[in-house]
């Protein structure tokens, strides 16, 4: 996949310009640089993950797309723990959820960072058996099974891209419930 594949699978969710946003898990920001396209310069995005060199790459990606690094926070953290954000708009997930087997925490936890009716963008492969690279996937249809269950709205598929690696891709959105 390239960058338009990755703004593509978000875009279908009809983003409002601006406001909070994290993508955690970001890793070298595919689609942290993908969001920041959809929401514009005047949104800031908390790019949180714990490897450190990763987050380097993202920066100099950023910087060579938008020509500074305005808007844009590094947080070398684990997501999966507390971290000291404000209440965001929005928090995008791609290829970070498949790493946990007790997902109903993790997102239990990442519902805990948005407002009331704050959004939730994931990508995910669109299997339910993983391998030691993609330990713990989950489909959409496994998806629109949990999200309500942890607390988000009801599921929906915004898009999906084949991959050569475990079919394909699949991106979706949730709401958080008030909190």
């Amino acid at each position: 996949m390239d960058h338009d594949d990755h703004v593509a699978l978000l875009h279908p969710a009809d983003l409002t310009r601006g406001g909070l946003w994290a993508d955690l898990g970001a890793g070298s920001g595919a689609f942290t640089l993908a969001l920041r396209e959809l929401i514009g310069a005047e949104a800031t995005i908390f790019a949180v993950d714990k490897d450190r060199a990763r987050l380097a790459e993202l920066e100099d990606a950023w910087r060579a797309r938008f020509g500074d690094v305005r808007g844009l926070h590094l947080l070398n953290v684990d997501f999966s723990r507390a971290l000291n954000l404000p209440p965001l708009d929005g928090i995008v997930m791609a290829n970070s959820l498949h790493f946990f087997r007790d997902k109903r925490k993790i997102l239990e936890h990442v519902g805990t960072l948005l407002k009331p009716d704050g959004e939730l963008l994931l990508v995910e492969y669109d299997v339910d058996s993983g391998n030691p690279w993609v330990p713990y996937p989950l489909s959409f249809r496994t998806w629109q099974a949990l999200a309500s269950t942890v607390g988000f709205s009801e599921a929906r598929l915004l898009a999906t891209r084949p991959s050569s690696f475990l079919r394909g891709f699949y991106s979706a959105e949730v709401h958080s419930k008030g909190r």
